[in-house]
């Protein structure tokens, strides 16, 4: 029977409440039977910084999730040497799970982009689209995109409460000396403390 999996992709530096409240609407409105967080390795497009390093936030990642059922985490661009492509993570993830559907789990700013990534039209043939709404973005334009590059339909919806809580936010609070408790799962936060992470004191 062919299992429904997510893939949610990100740099994860550091993950915070925003990234698992939307893992967890994804799964539910979807119908997943499993959501694979895939911290970035070395970004394509944009710079990560502070980069603490992509072992730490594959570490980050997999303790924000390790006691949630349905969730998961995959070195599969950490462990890889250049850059993250989205269509080789999916070739790479749709091989260790063969015949499951995939469906990529993205915010409508990061769809807005697709048109601009390497090879858009593979990542469309590996997986549908999921995409949860952001301020500021046309859904539809999104859906317009999807179907020049070929897809087979529009954008699947994933509605979520919004969320004020950004990585960056996180990375500013903890150099200014500034309480993250709440922002970051538990055992997050220690890691960050233990690690002086982002400037932050151990």
């Amino acid at each position: 029977m062919s299992r429904a999996v997510g893939v949610l992709g990100g740099a994860f530096n550091p993950p915070h409440v925003g990234h698992l409240l939307l893992a967890q609407e994804a799964v539910v409105a979807l119908g997943l039977d499993e959501l694979i967080l895939v911290p970035t390795g070395v970004a394509p497009h944009k710079r990560i910084e502070p980069e603490p390093g992509p072992a730490v936030r594959l570490e980050m990642a997999a303790a924000a999730i390790a006691a949630v059922p349905g969730l998961a985490v995959s070195d599969v661009e950490v462990a890889r040497e250049g850059p993250s492509f989205a269509f080789r993570t999916l070739e790479l993830l749709a091989d260790e799970h063969p015949g499951s559907q995939l469906t990529f789990v993205m915010g409508a700013d990061v769809a807005s982009g697709l048109d601009r990534w390497k090879r858009p039209e593979r990542v469309l043939e590996l997986a549908s689209v999921a995409v949860a709404g952001r301020p500021g973005f046309d859904l539809g334009e999104i859906d317009s995109t999807l179907e020049r590059l070929g897809a087979a339909g529009p954008a699947e919806r994933i509605e979520m409460p919004p969320v004020g809580i950004s990585s960056t936010l996180v990375r500013e609070r903890v150099a200014s000396g500034l309480p993250i408790r709440w922002m970051v799962p538990e055992p997050v936060e220690r890691l960050i403390a233990d690690g002086g992470l982002y400037g932050g004191g151990s």
